[in-house]
């Protein structure tokens, strides 16, 4: 299974049989490519992450089902299954719900955090449960901050940790101007193992023994 960044949370994960787009996007100062899928997510109905009409089907499927609610899906033998949680630290009164999904393509388990506004409680923890890769918002102002966005991937224990969400020079400074840069997530992580790639290769039989930071360049 291969992983590739487009920007903002914006990944398009691609298995021999079915491809996924989480999180597209618009107006947030640069433009999403023309990406096809046979599955969209959506972890909030905001203009950042929702932008399922710019994301095409594919020959297997003429319009990409999309997955916009909590629950448990099935679509062409790619799983996905949605967790409960929020935007903010106040239970979702300031900033409202965020859907956590976690996909399961070619055997790998990918968990996309979306706009996570808080650490994790042990409930959401163990429903979750086992995963390979995680996408983690890392910039803060309107999610987790770099201290926290590592303590969750401690708490989940991934193969990969890969981060999204974070201040870029492209960026629309009026808008995400006060997130944090990834260099402050590199260095809250501190770890001597860090991979700078243009996209994620991914294979069951071959995950790292020991958690391993991957920065995916915008392509």
């Amino acid at each position: 299974m291969i992983i590739t960044y487009h920007g903002h949370s914006c990944f398009k994960l691609k298995g021999k049989d079915s491809s996924v787009v989480m999180d597209p996007f618009s107006g947030v100062g640069f433009t999403m490519p023309n990406l096809s899928a046979d599955i969209v997510t959506v972890s909030h109905d905001h203009y950042d992450h929702n932008n399922v009409a710019g994301v095409s089907g594919t020959a297997r499927r003429e319009k990409p089902f999309v997955i916009n609610n909590l629950g448990e899906y099935e679509v062409g033998g790619t799983s996905v299954f949605g967790t409960r949680s929020f935007h903010d630290d106040q239970q979702g009164v300031e900033k409202g719900p965020n859907r956590i999904f976690t996909v399961v393509i070619d055997g790998i388990r990918v968990c996309h955090l979306g706009d996570l506004g808080h650490e994790l409680d042990e409930d959401a923890i163990n429903e979750i449960g086992s995963i390979d890769v995680l996408l983690v918002p890392v910039g803060g102002f309107y999610t987790i901050n770099a201290k926290q966005a590592v303590a969750v991937a401690k708490a989940l224990e991934p193969s990969y940790v890969v981060p999204m969400h974070y201040k870029t020079d492209a960026h629309d400074q009026s808008k995400f101007g006060e997130l944090q840069a990834v260099e402050d997530f590199m260095k809250e992580f501190g770890s001597e193992k860090i991979e700078r790639l243009d996209k994620l290769k991914v294979e069951k039989e071959r995950l790292p023994e020991e958690k391993e930071l991957v920065i995916l360049d915008r392509t």
